[in-house]
């Protein structure tokens, strides 16, 4: 599995050795250090290793430190023989050239065997500067990133070296290195080390100046002056405080982490979460993320030359936010970049080029023709909140009815979730997230419905016991696009009898319960927090178009004759299945009819920071122009539209409409085609679905675009407050005796996986494969 571990190991103090540029001194300053850790610790393990080399073997850096530190263990894992970029020498060699994958591998093979023989230290020294290319071409500092290794930044000395050296700095911190100290040669002229000291101090990073090395002469004693150079400099003051340093850093680092979980649960109120059955052990301490993975604390560490550090697959993708992987160095440098340029500035009245940017993109890009404007709030929950807000206010204003009516209720679907704000929560039905909840009301009516899913290798569309005197039994298709196959399905008895079921139902709430409506509000295709539930794509049609067939019994008073919103105003929340979650830019497509409000967030920002988007058409819009003020829109949060948000959304749409254009999930779509409707696909193959549908443990299963969502049999019942998926949930995320396990979270008897959009087909199968057999195995 193309999975590489933060290399972090408690009997081995290990370092990456940067440069602030080239020739600025690394393999002279990596030596000393070498040379100052043989004579203060003469009973540990010292290594050194060069993963790439250019240039002549008698050249070679890890020569020149074999050379001058006796006792230690050199090594280089890729030399090229000639003297200029890794890139440029790989293109040359008619060797092995080592793809990104292979080399981290290589490096975490390496230090992993040094480990072994602990206790002791280790040295990575990179080529060239920070962003010197690796072989393959790409930038070393996101190269390496996966390992994350502490650092060791070796400044420049020369002229414009203070600027090189914060650029440095500045790039590794961006990408989430932690810089331990910054060394460079001492430069009598430029003073580089003095200005230095003074601005990283208020950065709380230690800068050392040491002095720099003899001149060459070519009187062949280089060799001697070399030699005496490394003596004294290895027994000097600011090599002696530079191996403090390294050390403590250690230590602190090693020590915070195995406390952290016990300081969480004394300090930490967890979202979701029964407290009584929270301690330190069930508490996951991550370090970083990079990709697919957190980096997890280790559990068993009474073996101190074992990992610190597990991977472990972010299998609920970071509560659906993650989509471009974690530690994105384009959405990182985005949200830098804002910072930067904004900070947040206000948004009332004002405009900046990064909020307008994505609203013209999230309008040309999403395929809705009645979209037209966007309003910014800070989360799904609250974009929600304004989405209701905007629709019950058309309603009102449609019918000319009192603003300040109270009995105005929305309708929409069982299980349905549209957040954890109060407004948001009384668009769902009673539940177990909402019932104890002071304030809680429920103002709607919420219809059952068909459900999809594939049993025993049949994709069946199951109509709930219920429903079956007027629905009937249900169907079965011959795959998943035959289901959302919509314009063939119109002509199905099943449809007919939906359109009929829906519209005496409609008709019997308004006409004879004498119950208002003022929005219809859907999460198509999947609800998410109420199972990762699929829906009957059909129904949810037929569902909107009854709706807005129905002006006759919704509308009243004098019928506005404008081509736009009838019936009611229709709310898609798309927070969780929008923006490629179900492989499409708009789940909404999916059914085949135009919201009049859609709301957005979750991948919007790639997994980044908060950001909700609420898109609404102009004849919503227009139902709060007024002379007067109390008519507006008074809704807003002080970072509305922040800038970093925005920025980052617009970088992360940016990636995923290229990824769609450059076919980058084609490897994945050509399993799952299928000449009997459109195209529906999914990350996780066609054969593992299968697979598990016929598993006696499974009650149904669903792959669409990246979620999994297994639904397991329970005989004491299903729903949120079964536990029946607890031990799979358990078994994945013990490992099984793998290096790396999965996160996962579970909603009774469901449990779902999701993975990013750059999740490669090795990792997927991989995992597949660790499902399966976690399936089968025992606790």
């Amino acid at each position: 599995m193309d999975v590489i571990r933060s290399s972090l190991w408690k009997s081995l103090h290990s370092y990456q050795v940067y440069g602030a540029n080239t020739n600025v001194g690394k393999t002279i300053i990596s030596t000393a250090i070498c040379k100052s850790l043989r004579r203060k610790f003469p009973d540990e393990k010292i290594w050194y290793l060069k993963p790439v080399s250019t240039g002549p073997l008698a050249e070679a850096d890890d020569c020149h430190v074999g050379k001058f530190v006796r006792g230690i263990n050199t090594d280089c894992l890729f030399q090229f023989d000639e003297p200029v970029s890794p890139h440029i020498a790989a293109q040359q060699s008619s060797g092995n050239v080592p793809s990104d994958s292979e080399l981290l591998q290589s490096i975490y093979s390496k230090i992993s065997q040094y480990a072994d023989c602990a206790p002791g230290w280790a040295l990575v020294e990179t080529a060239g500067g920070v962003h010197s290319p690796g072989p393959s071409g790409t930038s070393q500092v996101d190269l390496y990133r996966p390992l994350r290794l502490p650092t060791i930044l070796v400044g420049d000395p020369n002229l414009g070296g203070i600027s090189s050296s914060i650029s440095a700095f500045e790039s590794l911190h961006v990408r989430g290195y932690d810089t331990s100290m910054i060394l460079l040669f001492s430069n009598h002229k430029y003073k580089n080390h003095e200005y230095l000291v003074d601005y990283f101090s208020k950065r709380n990073v230690t800068v050392l100046s040491i002095p720099a090395p003899p001149e060459l002469q070519p009187d062949g004693g280089d060799f001697q002056r070399m030699s005496e150079y490394y003596d004294i400099l290895s027994e000097s003051d600011p090599m002696e405080h530079a191996l403090s340093l390294l050390k403590a850093n250690h230590k602190s680092r090693t020590e915070n982490l195995e406390s952290m979980a016990s300081r969480a649960s004394s300090v930490l109120w967890y979202p979701f979460s029964q407290h009584l059955s929270i301690s330190p052990a069930t508490i996951t301490t991550i370090d970083s993320a990079y990709g697919d993975h957190f980096q997890t604390l280790n559990t068993s560490r009474e073996d101190t030359r074992r990992p610190l550090l597990n991977p472990t697959f972010d299998g609920s993708a970071s509560w659906w936010t993650q989509g471009l992987g974690h530690g994105n160095p384009e959405l990182s440098l985005a949200a830098a970049y804002a910072a930067g340029r904004y900070g947040h500035v206000m948004f009332a009245g004002t405009v900046h080029e990064q909020a307008l940017t994505l609203a013209e993109t999230l309008l040309a890009n999403m395929p809705n023709s009645r979209l037209s404007r966007v309003f910014y709030s800070d989360n799904g929950s609250t974009g929600i909140e304004v989405a209701v807000k905007m629709a019950l206010r058309a309603s009102v204003v449609r019918n000319r009815w009192d603003a300040s009516i109270k009995d105005l209720e929305v309708i929409g679907l069982k299980g349905s979730y549209h957040g954890d704000t109060i407004g948001a929560m009384d668009c769902s039905e009673p539940s177990v997230y909402n019932k104890k909840v002071g304030w809680y009301t429920g103002r709607g009516y919420w219809f059952e419905y068909p459900t999809v899913k594939m049993v025993n290798s049949n994709w069946i569309v199951e109509v709930p016991e219920a429903l079956k005197r007027e629905l009937g039994p249900g169907s079965q298709y011959r795959s998943i696009s035959e289901i959302f196959n919509l314009s063939g399905r119109q002509s199905e008895p099943l449809a007919n009898r939906y359109r009929t079921y829906i519209q005496k139902i409609i008709k019997k709430l308004v006409q004879e319960d004498k119950r208002r409506f003022g929005a219809l509000i859907l999460e198509p295709v999947v609800l998410g927090a109420g199972g990762m539930i699929v829906v009957d794509p059909l129904f949810q049609k037929l569902l909107v178009e009854v709706v807005r067939e129905s002006r006759d019994v919704f509308e009243s008073g004098r019928l506005d004759t404008r081509d736009d919103w009838t019936g009611l105003p229709v709310i898609f929340d798309e927070v969780f299945t929008g923006l490629y979650r179900l492989g499409r830019f708009s789940s909404g497509s999916f059914i085949g009819v135009e919201p009049d409000i859609s709301v957005h967030a979750k991948l919007l920002t790639g997994g980044v920071v908060p950001l909700c988007a609420t898109l609404a058409s102009e004849s919503i819009f227009e139902s709060f122009i007024s002379p007067d003020k109390s008519d507006a829109l008074l809704h807003g949060h002080s970072y509305t539209a922040h800038a970093i948000g925005c920025t980052v959304a617009q970088a992360s749409i940016t990636s995923m409409l290229a990824m769609e254009r450059d076919h980058s999930w084609d490897d994945f779509k050509t399993q799952w085609q299928d000449s009997r409707g459109p195209e529906i696909w999914s990350v996780w193959s066609r054969e593992f679905i299968e697979k598990l549908s016929n598993d006696p443990a499974v009650a149904g299963v669903i792959g669409l675009g990246s979620v999994l969502a297994i639904t397991l049999k329970d005989s004491a019942g299903s729903g949120y407050t079964s536990t029946i998926s607890q031990d799979l949930q358990s078994r994945l995320a013990q490992g099984n005796g793998r290096e790396w396990n999965i996160h996962s979270r579970v909603l009774g008897n469901v449990i779902y996986l999701m993975s990013s959009l750059t999740s490669t087909s090795q990792n997927i199968r991989m995992i597949e494969e660790f499902v399966d057999s976690a399936l089968h195995s025992k606790v």
